[in-house]
């Protein structure tokens, strides 16, 4: 039986300054999309990006994620807590971070970068797309390191059955890993492979929300569900109602007539 390894959150201490994990795989996400950015900028100019304007994208699509993640968990996911813990609310060094939120935060200041650059919607989140599976990989590993999005309840012979003994002692599927591995490296594989050459504008958008969707979807079957607004539900989750949409909207985009 495999026991959850009950990481330090810290790696590392400098002085009075505490660097956790958590933050350093934010990191990695934001470095792996500036690297693939500029090279998806030179080997792909159809999309009209420079490498200057990856760096914007970057400073913008971080304080989306940021700003957007943190009020999606505390709007979607457990608002009676912050309700009583207000405080906390800005304590994104914790972890607590909603992907739902998240990208609406993205999608709104990608919409106002395209405004302020002279470009359209869409061609700046075909050129995103793709860019982003990588950073959720490392936030999911990031989950996991602070020992949070514990599974549900496995068959105790089931290889990948592990305990998290800051919950209890029953072997719980390590879900955080399966949605780094589904959501994370699969679905970057598939929209990386995919837009390697030219589509129809909106096209590598709507095969990231189907891609995510389906792929969030099939984790929560695993994962413990999270209670949200409409309390906790064991049959239909809050992330798999927040992926319906945006299955749908995915659909849409891949199927409707290209003028």
């Amino acid at each position: 039986m495999l026991i959850h390894p009950q990481f330090d959150p810290v790696a590392l201490h400098l002085g009075p300054l505490a660097v956790r994990w958590y933050g350093l795989m934010y990191l990695a996400g934001f470095i792996a999309f500036l690297v693939l950015g500029k090279r998806r900028a030179q080997a792909q100019p159809w999309h009209g990006m420079t490498e200057a304007a990856v760096d914007d994208l970057l400073f913008y699509g971080a304080l989306g994620v940021v700003l957007g993640g943190r009020l999606g968990q505390v709007l979607f996911y457990e608002p009676g807590y912050y309700l009583s813990h207000p405080g906390e609310i800005l304590a994104v060094w914790k972890g607590g971070m909603s992907f739902h939120g998240g990208l609406l935060g993205v999608l709104l200041a990608m919409a106002l970068w395209a405004r302020k650059n002279g470009k359209t919607f869409f061609q700046v989140t075909d050129f995103i797309a793709p860019l982003v599976p990588l950073g959720l990989m490392a936030g999911r590993i990031g989950n996991f390191i602070n020992g949070e999005l514990w599974g549900r309840v496995a068959s105790a012979d089931f290889p990948l059955a592990m305990i998290f003994p800051q919950v209890d002692a029953l072997p719980r599927h390590p879900s955080s890993l399966y949605q780094a591995l589904g959501e994370g490296l699969l679905l970057f594989v598939i929209l990386w492979l995919y837009s390697a050459r030219q589509r129809p504008r909106g096209a590598v958008s709507g095969a990231f929300l189907i891609g995510y969707g389906i792929f969030r979807s099939l984790a929560e079957f695993f994962r413990e569900p999270d209670a949200g607004i409409f309390g906790q539900s064991h049959v239909i989750s809050m992330g798999q109602w927040l992926s319906l949409p945006m299955i749908a909207l995915g659909l849409w985009l891949l199927l409707r007539r290209k003028e």
